[in-house]
């Protein structure tokens, strides 16, 4: 009795290991899957010139730094960000430089937020937006350590 007990805790043990790399992979796919999307949608006309205006006075510039070139460079981190979650050997680097790009496009949208009337539903108020890019920058890390 005691030794099926033994065998059936290391065999419940083995299915943990395993179910959580399932669950490891659906996460990774799935964020990948959201920031390539994402990253696609700065290259559709109307929502491109609609983050462009998300993108804060004081931070918009003419030529290279352009709004709209930056919601086109953004699009393309986004991208490349996404397959490279998918590929083991970028995965870290990947997973490090969109946690990265998250810092790097919250003042878009703490700005958006700031000015809800001007840019609707997609204003997600400032604190929840805040805890949501805390929380997906660390399910990002999580999938990016992760074998």
């Amino acid at each position: 009795m005691r030794g099926q007990n033994h065998i059936r805790g290391r065999h419940n043990e083995h299915m943990t290991d395993a179910t959580l790399t399932v669950i490891v992979t659906i996460v990774r796919i799935a964020i990948a899957v959201v920031f390539i999307a994402m990253g696609i949608n700065h290259f559709v006309p109307k929502a491109a010139r609609m983050m462009a205006k998300m993108i804060p006075p004081a931070l918009r510039r003419e030529g290279v730094f352009a709004p709209m070139n930056l919601v086109y460079l953004t699009g393309a981190c986004e991208i490349a960000g996404g397959i490279g979650l998918l590929v083991p050997q970028t995965r870290l680097t990947a997973a490090i430089a969109l946690v990265v790009f998250l810092a790097a496009v919250f003042p878009a949208n703490a700005y958006a937020a700031a000015n809800r009337e001007r840019f609707g539903a997609v204003a997600i108020p400032f604190w929840p937006r805040l805890a949501a890019q805390i929380v997906l920058a660390a399910l990002i890390v999580w999938v990016g350590v992760a074998a």
